[in-house]
This record gives structure tokens, sequence and C-alpha cells, in this order.
């Protein structure tokens, strides 16, 4: 993938060298509170990293050449979030994009949604538009998942991006209540239906990327599927020890997830991502 020399987002607020001061006092039985009442839908990384915990207090440090790179390559890619969705939601939706922050942050974080730890994964907040990674996370990727490459990492931005537009056209929300009235089963159902369109819009972007920049290369879009399939709730659960149970699925298994994000970059309409209705509902 083709990022250096190209226009970065002015929407990164980098928090990865101030310190943190562990997950904001909520501590791990908080933060599954959050998670049951789906206001976090990140990717779940806890069986990969040994389960959840309370990051220490860190002190202020500098960031090194491999962070501030990093960095760079996430403004990039949001910039063209940014380009795209402003793009597609005007031509096929006759609305605005409201462009959101992506916040860089090292072990823990504090969010609207309350505070998080590096466990959990990227995750998209609706209570304040923001998106947050830790770009740790990408080297989790790499080593544990085996999902290495720059459009595979772009690929986990552009899904929690995808979180963002399901906001603005009123999915999240809508999720967010049913959810809340629904049983376990129904809600992890609900949960699976709303990460899959999350991929499939980031197929979207994808397919309008290679189209509008040109920077998509041999082997990225392999890249990008080897992600979503790395990131699959069966793939996680067998990694952990632990038998695949679709019912207990809250993210999609590897063959959807890669499906998903497929049917996005083939199609690049809003309206051929609509899981929900696919799923009969």
């Amino acid at each position: 993938m083709e990022w250096k020399g190209r226009r970065g987002s002015r929407n990164i607020e980098d928090r990865r060298g101030i310190g943190s001061a562990g997950a904001g006092g909520m501590g791990v039985v908080g933060m599954l509170a959050v998670l049951a009442v789906g206001y976090f839908f990140g990717i779940d990384i806890s069986p990969l990293v040994g389960g959840l915990s309370e990051p220490q207090q860190t002190a202020p440090r500098q960031l090194t050449a491999e962070e501030r790179e990093i960095g760079q390559f996430v403004s990039v890619v949001l910039a063209d979030t940014e380009e795209i969705w402003a793009e597609v939601l005007a031509t096929q939706a006759g609305m605005d994009y409201r462009e959101p922050s992506l916040v860089l942050f090292s072990g823990a974080v504090q969010s609207a949604c309350g505070g998080a730890s590096s466990a959990m994964g990227p995750f998209y907040c609706p209570g304040d538009r923001k998106v947050y990674l830790d770009t740790d996370f990408f080297r989790v990727m790499q080593r544990q998942m085996g999902a290495g490459g720059d459009f595979a990492y772009a690929y986990v931005i552009a899904h929690e991006i995808g979180h963002h537009v399901q906001n603005l056209l009123g999915v999240l929300p809508q999720v967010n209540r049913a959810r809340a009235q629904a049983g376990q089963a129904e809600s992890n159902r609900l949960s699976v239906l709303t990460e899959l369109q999350a991929d499939c819009f980031a197929g979207i972007w994808a397919r309008h990327a290679a189209d509008r920049f040109g920077s998509i290369q041999p082997g990225d879009v392999d890249d990008a599927v080897n992600a979503a399939r790395a990131v699959g709730d069966d793939i996680l659960m067998e990694k952990s020890g632990r038998a695949p149970m679709p019912d207990s699925f809250t993210h999609g298994s590897a063959a959807d997830r890669s499906a998903w994000l497929m049917r996005g970059m083939r199609s690049g309409q809003i309206d051929d991502c609509d899981t929900f209705a696919a799923a009969g509902r």
C-alpha cells in the first residue's frame, strides 16, 4: 500500500506519549458492563493477550521513530476515509459526512464510553464519535494473528470508521436499543450483524480508495481478507483453546467477515451492505 508522502488527517489526537493511569477507574467489571450494552464494537483480543488487566500509571515519554511513522500512516489512512465517505454518503445517502477523531493511545484510555484497556482492541465510541487505537495492536496482528501488512492495518482503521458511518446513518442507536431489550443470544446476533456491516463498509472504502488514489498494490487485498479472517470469532476461540460456539459469536466467523469485506469491495454500494436485511431482520 502506497501511503508515504500523502496527505494526513487533522483529526488525530495522539495520547501515546503523555502516560496513562489505568483504565479510568472503571476496572474490568466496568468495562464488561459497557460491552454488555453494546457501546464498544471493537475487536476483543483478550484471548490472545491473556485476559484483561488494568494498566499501571506510566510516565510521559518520547515516541520512538517507529511510533511516529505508525502515527503518520494512521493519519494518511484516516484522511483517505474522510475523502471517500464524504463522497459516498453525499452520493448514496444524500447526507453530509461528519469527520470523527481518531485517538492514538498506549495501554489504557478514557473515552465518553468509559475507560478501556488495549486488550479490548481498537474500538469506536458513539458517545464522543471517536475511534480509539493502541497501535501495538498492529504488532499483535502480525506476530500472533499472522495478519500483517499495511493494507491489513488500514482495514482495521476502516472497520472502526465503518462504525462511525453506522452511527451517522442511525444504525448504532437502533442496534443498542434492540440489544438492551434482547436476550443474550439475540444480542450476540445483532452484534455480529453490526460488525459484518462495518466490515462491508471497510470494503466500500477499499474499493473507492483503490479507484481514487491508486494506492493499492498487488497482494494488498489478500492482506485485508486475511486480517478479516484472523479476527473471526471462531479463529479467536480456537486460539484461546475453546471450541467455536456460533451462538456466542459477537463479531462473526472468519468466513463471514471476509465475505462481507469482499462484498463491499466488489460493490462499493451502501445498500449492498445491509447485513440485517440479509439475515431476515
